[in-house]
């Protein structure tokens, strides 16, 4: 299963941090040993159930886009304000990676091959499904913050940096295809 892993997140190995990484790709295998959902599967299911049936776009093409915005933001943010402004870039990292992983248990296929909610997701969002796979695996903290505070869940609370920047990032490439303005 690590293979498989380390095969859809490339991004793992931004990660500096030997032991973080292991966990956060721990977390994941966990995740999909838990799930009915193959790596496959997360290649071609739609990566939001709020946006219709005909959106295209995969569950890990929106992954994958959402670490590299926050892993670019990261840097930019230290490269304008250096210390006034401090980001671990690993937390950072990890918590993009990790923060959509409790979806594994809250979509599932029907009988058909469509992606529904699972009576799991019924129950729990994702964003506490994330934060328990994680805790699991011995996830610090900080990262399961980003976790937790990444969707709506999140706007109840203080954020760390690295969990505005992932929530904004998320955001980003979420809001477009369930609520734009079309002219």
């Amino acid at each position: 299963m690590k293979k498989e892993v380390l095969r859809i997140w490339p991004e793992l190995n931004w990660i500096n941090d030997d032991e973080l990484r292991e966990k956060t790709a721990k977390t994941w295998e966990i995740a999909l040993e838990k799930s009915v959902l193959s790596p496959e599967d997360l290649e071609k299911i739609p990566f939001t159930l709020k946006a219709g049936a005909d959106l295209k776009v995969s569950f890990m093409a929106h992954k994958r886009c959402v670490v590299n915005i926050a892993q670019e933001s990261g840097e930019n943010i230290q490269s304008f304000f250096g210390e006034e402004l401090p980001i671990d870039m690993d937390v950072l990292i990890s918590g993009a990676i990790l923060a959509d992983v409790g979806k594994l248990l809250e979509y599932e296929l029907d009988e058909n091959g469509k992606t529904v909610q699972s009576k799991y997701g019924k129950y729990l969002r994702h964003p506490f499904s994330g934060v328990s796979l994680a805790e699991e695996c011995g996830v610090p903290p900080e990262v399961c913050h980003i976790i937790a505070t990444h969707a709506a869940e999140g706007d109840l609370v203080k954020r760390s940096t690295e969990a505005y920047i992932v929530h904004h990032a998320d955001f980003m490439t979420y809001l477009p295809f369930v609520n734009r303005l079309d002219v």
